[in-house]
């Protein structure tokens, strides 16, 4: 089910009418399998075959991670953590890499003299499962690192795993941080479900009225990239960059915002990203859930910064590079993913840990040239294969003259997605030191109300049923 859907609309006003006025009086077990079941429905609701795979990574993992906790010697420990690792990454390796991985291999041995014709299935990814398996993988690994205590609770941990708001493109949660909210008993709270309103409320306008507005025009670009002049492919790269942010950023506010509307707390995913003032602080403000995911879990077990100069540039490179695997089975994320490593170990001299600081004006040097490299990376991350980025990227240093986009797109289309982008910024710009661009539960009742109007109108006018979000895909 999509948040952007008719079904939406009329699940979650019923989910949050039972969940706060019938199952909210009884016990948290009750309540917990309530919501467990409204998830397992949101997620079926896409496709109902693979529901069994979040089951599956949910009882492995439920009992790993009291088998682990229980194990009385090291050998029995790394066992039980072996089973849960090749569980969740076996499924998510056959689903995700399968194909890829047996094609390249297939054209690795044509070119060496040898016919080959791998069993290619034709493989559906299943929704959302780069996202539950890194969430129950993390769980397990805490508990083998003595970081955390198993739950006992099956339907806790069941729901915590298949929770809908956050189950298909995250936040990835911690099992320290959203585990035991399913254990407290839940009061509602109008403070916590007012700004959770607002903030599902800017992040469907970041989707629909920036991200689907800019999405006909930035595939027209790339579709078109061999015969777009120079000035227009660098507006497509700047402007898929723009796309990308507002769907993926509108995803986690959505979730986040439905997630406080049932009590839920979760964690920031997006901080102004493109505000950053080099690339080490954008990947503190990016997708911070994974970004933190694979620090702590990949980053760090490698060695993390307590080693070598050059093993710690080898740590950085091997964690970019897995982050690009992560995004997909194409040779273009390993190298949206490399280039974000180079991009980090060059610019880390000069770089300052800016993250807590207030970002002002006179930064914006800094901050622009930041956006460049990164709409540069984005141009890997978008495009078909190497072959088109790199003609891509060729035509616009060449700056090669082409086709206007007007010949393609109505210029009115341009002008309603840029309008709609400029909003989301200056909106971002203004409210920069706090957590969604619309937290303004104590400004002034006219602006208030003149922004919530101005938002619903838009989402209202631009708004186009089941379009889906980029990170679907991954």
């Amino acid at each position: 089910m999509l948040f952007n859907s008719i079904e939406f609309v009329l699940f979650f006003p019923l989910v949050l009418i039972l969940y706060w006025g019938i199952f909210n009086r009884y016990s948290e077990k009750l309540r917990n399998f309530f919501l467990l079941t409204a998830s397992y429905l949101f997620y079926g609701w896409w496709d109902y075959r693979f529901l069994g795979l979040i089951v599956l990574s949910s009882v492995v993992d439920y009992f790993c991670g009291i088998s682990i906790s229980k194990a009385n010697s090291q050998v029995r420990k790394r066992l039980f953590m072996g089973i849960s690792l090749g569980a969740n990454l076996g499924v998510l390796f056959f689903f995700k890499y399968y194909g890829f991985f047996a094609a390249e291999l297939a054209a690795s041995l044509e070119r060496l003299g040898y016919l080959v014709h791998p069993s290619t299935l034709n493989i559906i990814l299943p929704v959302g499962i780069s996202f539950y398996t890194f969430q129950t993988l993390s769980y397990t690994i805490d508990i083998y690192r003595k970081r955390l205590q198993p739950t006992h609770d099956a339907v806790a941990f069941f729901t915590f795993v298949a929770f809908f708001p956050q189950l298909v493109a995250g936040p990835i949660e911690r099992a320290k941080h959203l585990l035991p909210q399913f254990a407290k008993r839940h009061q509602f709270n109008y403070e916590l479900a007012s700004n959770g309103f607002r903030q599902l409320l800017w992040g469907f306008f970041a989707k629909v009225a920036v991200a689907d507005s800019i999405a006909p025009i930035v595939d027209q670009i790339f579709a078109n990239s061999e015969t777009m002049s120079a000035a227009w492919l660098c507006m497509g790269a700047v402007l898929f960059a723009v796309q990308i942010y507002g769907d993926f950023s509108g995803y986690s506010n959505i979730a986040i915002g439905t997630a406080s509307l049932l009590g839920f707390d979760l964690m920031q995913n997006f901080n102004s990203p493109y505000f950053s003032r080099n690339i080490r602080e954008f990947w503190t403000r990016w997708h911070i859930s994974l970004s933190t995911w694979f620090r702590d879990y990949v980053y760090i077990p490698l060695g993390g910064n307590r080693c070598s100069k050059v093993r710690q540039g080898v740590n950085v490179m091997t964690t970019f590079i897995v982050s690009g695997l992560w995004h997909g089975a194409n040779w273009t994320f390993l190298a949206w993913g490399a280039i974000h490593g180079l991009l980090y170990l060059i610019t880390k001299p000069f770089s300052k840990k800016q993250k807590d600081t207030p970002v002002r004006i006179n930064q914006l040097p800094a901050i622009f040239l930041t956006f460049a490299l990164v709409c540069f990376a984005f141009i890997f991350f978008r495009a078909e294969n190497i072959s088109q980025a790199f003609q891509f990227i060729g035509r616009i240093i060449r700056l090669e003259d082409g086709i206007s986009l007007n010949r393609i797109v109505e210029t009115k289309h341009v002008l309603i997605g840029v309008f709609f982008s400029s909003i989301l910024f200056c909106g971002e710009w203004i409210q920069r030191d706090k957590r969604h661009g619309l937290d303004i539960g104590f400004t002034r009742p006219f602006v208030r109300y003149v922004a919530y109007y101005f938002i619903i109108f838009s989402i209202l006018f631009a708004f186009q049923t089941d379009r889906i979000f980029i990170y679907f895909q991954f």
